[in-house]
């Protein structure tokens, strides 16, 4: 049996009470390793290691960082195989979604943000005759990253890196649904040659180890990335302490389909935006909105391409949908599919557990379900399912979709279907979400501000967006003229 450890000071060390629980592979229901149940102690000791790296690192050279943070990324993609092993076996996911996505993501994030450290510049303002400003970015000192356990490596090196770019120490959480990259890449950092204490990784519950990282008076900056609920919590923690936060939350996003779309393009990447990962990205689209011009071939195309998606033991290649992350998730899910039922919701396919033959026969599986006939204020509409279920909702002209795209209290995402270039400009400006693809899902730019409106979070990712959270602007006016 595999015990985890947390990552301290550049050292694996025990949790100081020396208390573990399980970690399961949810596509077997098999116990594979445990994991530190660490607390308020092992975030103190890592904030210590983080104090005494802090100084030194915040005032290496951007070519130090450029170098270290780059050689990680080519030893995560000379392991890829076996962090793509380790990310499918804690989540459940097809082993080609962890091959092909996940695990060159994470190494793309180190790449691009030991880059984007070579290259962040600051402001300058002249006062003519009089004055000139100019405004210094400096790291904010020991900043606190908690990831989710969607896309373990990918969302937990998106928040490690920028900070670690910008000169501060970390101390970092990942979900202890999915524990395992993230203690293999405290190894990978030793071996390129991070610092001991400028990344300290901690394991544990997030109602331990989390808030402790919150409630730590030393760490001044969270970024977070989960549940919207959850934010709520660390928000009424570290809002009256005064620190930066950047929260990013739920979503249930609408995509919304015109009649002048590519319409067998549009059907391929509805499936794929509907059900990658099971449902469980932050950024699929669950709320699929039709003209009614097409609406009837569109869900009868929808439903036989659909019921070809059949989960399957995920460490097989040819698998193209997993498990869902854990059985507590998967009754979750159920639960909403019986939700919508008793709101008035028609199942058109899918909506059962499945039970594959062999290993993973006592695994969190469920087939893929499309529900019709739900009005845009049922619950199954306004709340965030993540899981592999969409409703279809028929609406009439371009004012009407726009109605019903707004209608969630959440504002991650949304995709938009059309060829006609006015009105992908027209609707995308009055879509209420952070983000809006057009023609196209999860196309992603990593210089572009990413992060949602209302319940889907504070604040922005990516890009310069996240060097200047990880930094704290000071400006500097000096007088060379007449008082």
């Amino acid at each position: 049996m595999l015990y985890l450890k947390n990552f301290i000071g550049g050292t694996y060390v025990d949790p100081v009470e020396k208390k573990y629980f399980d970690n399961v592979n949810p596509a077997t229901g098999e116990i594979i390793s445990k994991i530190p149940a660490s607390n308020e102690k092992d975030i103190a000791l890592a904030v210590d290691a983080a104090i005494k790296a802090q100084e030194s690192w915040a005032n290496s050279t951007l070519e130090v960082r450029f170098a270290i943070l780059n050689k990680i990324a080519e030893l995560i993609d000379s392991k890829l195989n076996d962090l793509a092993i380790a990310e499918t076996r804690d989540t459940g996911k097809a082993i080609r979604h962890s091959q092909q996505i996940d695990i060159p993501r994470a190494a793309s994030n180190f790449r691009f943000f030991a880059t984007a450290a070579m290259q962040f510049a600051s402001d300058s303002h002249e006062m003519p005759g009089k004055a000139i400003n100019y405004t210094l970015r400096q790291p904010i000192g020991i900043v606190g990253c908690i990831s989710p356990w969607n896309l373990p490596l990918y969302l937990f090196t998106w928040k490690i890196v920028p900070a670690l770019a910008t000169g501060n120490c970390v101390i970092a959480k990942p979900s202890e649904f999915s524990p395992t990259t993230a203690y293999l890449l405290g190894e990978i950092c030793n071996e390129a040659g991070l610092p001991p204490g400028v990344l300290n990784i901690i394991q544990g519950y997030g109602h331990e180890a989390g808030e402790a990282i919150v409630m730590h008076p030393t760490i001044k900056a969270i970024s977070f990335t989960g549940g919207t609920k959850t934010g709520a919590h660390i928000a009424s923690i570290a809002a009256p302490k005064f620190k930066k936060m950047s929260l990013e939350l739920g979503g249930k996003n609408p995509c919304v389909i015109f009649a002048d779309c590519d319409y067998k393009e549009m059907v391929k990447q509805v499936i794929r935006l509907a059900f990658s990962n099971s449902g469980q990205i932050c950024l699929c689209g669950s709320r699929i909105l039709i003209e009614n011009k097409i609406y009837e071939q569109f869900k009868n195309d929808l439903i036989l391409e659909v019921k070809k998606l059949i989960p399957s033991d995920p460490e097989n290649p040819e698998s193209k949908m997993g498990s869902l992350i854990s059985q507590q998730h998967l009754n979750k899910v159920m639960s909403y599919i019986e939700l919508a039922k008793e709101e008035g919701g028609k199942l058109l396919c899918g909506g059962t557990l499945f039970k594959p033959d062999g290993r993973c026969a006592n695994g969190a599986f469920v087939m893929p379900a499309i529900f019709e006939g739900l009005g845009p204020d049922s619950r199954c509409n306004m709340e965030e399912i993540f899981g592999p279920v969409i409703t279809l909702q028929p609406f009439e002209n371009e004012e009407d979709a726009i109605r019903l795209a707004n209608r969630s209290n959440y504002g991650l995402a949304a995709t938009l279907w059309t060829q006609n270039l006015n009105r992908a400009h027209r609707v995308s400006q009055q879509l209420k979400t952070g983000i809006v693809w057009v023609n196209c899902w999860l196309l992603r730019d990593l210089r572009t501000p990413f992060g949602g409106m209302n319940d889907s979070g504070v604040g922005r990712e990516g890009g310069w967006e996240a060097m200047r959270f990880f930094t704290e602007a000071k400006n500097v006016c000096i007088n060379f003229g007449p008082l």
